[in-house]
């Protein structure tokens, strides 16, 4: 069962530059329980589709439901069910972690008694007893990030929506923050997560949606979509540039399409039918041909290589995306 849907939504701003179509007839569903991943380079319509959902903005057109409200007939009631956390976190320094727990407590109307309350559970939740009556502004960045997504949850919201919430994180940080969204999922919440780490969506989405244009191009689990652009890939590490030539002819011997080069010509791959097989044809044409190899190996595709075949360029090419609001 789906606990959020959209339905052929569009939204366009007029920019200096002309006219911006942030949605073009976008649809998304969501199932109850799960997390769905939203990938798409700079401006493709991520965020314009969280803020629609959250009711921050209203759509042109189109429908959009979330728990069976809504949005724009009754955003109240839409908010009442929902937490968000943005792309940095929405902390006041000046007020120590618990206070701004509360005073978001206080701000859906729970009561001084419930918010402190609420406040005092999700500090111990988040492992920041220690620094729960310290000022936010001496926190370190991943400290920032668990209370702001403490302070989405303060209300115990069914559905949450984290737009890029791992954004300058140390790697350390965000692996203790996935971990953190996974048990709230097992909990039974609800996720639909932007992000611009394709590692973090392989590892949290249940199912992925990739938008580009302000419409979905492409969907599925992370290993459908990887499936979708072909099996494996085989990788070869040269030690001398100068046999380039004659590795691109092996592997295209033995290949289909065309042949990455890398690392100034001496790191090729290509993607082959069957990995083992074509490994080990690899390996014997090359040692035929006495080429020298640092490395040599198979690959399964990643989110990354979907990324490049669907909307024809890398995710770290992407500057953070840049949306109009």
């Amino acid at each position: 069962m789906s606990i959020i849907e959209a339905d052929g939504l569009t939204k366009t701003y007029s920019t200096r530059s002309g006219t911006v179509h942030a949605l073009a007839g976008l649809d998304l569903s969501v199932p109850e329980g799960s997390v769905k991943g939203l990938l798409g380079p700079n401006g493709a319509g991520k965020t314009t589709t969280v803020k629609v959902l959250n009711t921050l903005i209203k759509p042109d057109s189109g429908t959009a439901t979330v728990d069976g409200i809504d949005v724009a007939s009754d955003p109240q009631g839409v908010r009442r069910v929902i937490g968000a956390s943005g792309q940095y976190a929405a902390v006041d320094e000046n007020l120590t972690g618990l206070e701004n727990l509360e005073m978001v407590g206080r701000l859906y109307h729970l009561g001084r008694r419930k918010s402190r309350a609420r406040a005092k559970e999700l500090i111990e939740a988040f492992d920041l007893s220690a620094a729960g009556n310290r000022p936010v502004k001496g926190f370190s960045g991943g400290m920032r990030r668990r209370i702001d997504l403490a302070g989405a949850l303060v209300n115990r919201p069914r559905i949450l929506f984290l737009d890029e919430p791992t954004t300058g994180l140390d790697p350390a940080s965000r692996l203790g923050l996935w971990e953190t969204i996974s048990d709230l999922v097992k909990g039974g919440t609800t996720v639909l997560l932007t992000t611009q780490y394709l590692e973090e969506a392989d590892y949290l989405a249940d199912h992925i949606s990739v938008i580009d244009s302000g419409h979905v191009i492409a969907e599925g689990t992370a290993d459908e979509l990887k499936a979708q652009i072909g099996g494996h890939r085989v990788v070869v590490t040269l030690v001398n540039e100068s046999d380039s030539g004659v590795s691109r002819e092996i592997l295209s011997r033995h290949g289909s399409g065309e042949i990455n080069v890398g690392d100034g010509g001496r790191k090729l791959d290509v993607v082959v039918d069957h990995g083992p097989s074509a490994l080990q044809a690899v390996l014997s044409d090359l040692g035929e041909a006495q080429i020298a190899l640092h490395d040599a190996g198979m690959q399964r595709p990643t989110l990354d290589d979907v990324f490049l075949t669907v909307t024809g360029h890398r995710a770290e090419d992407n500057e953070d995306e840049k949306e109009a609001s």
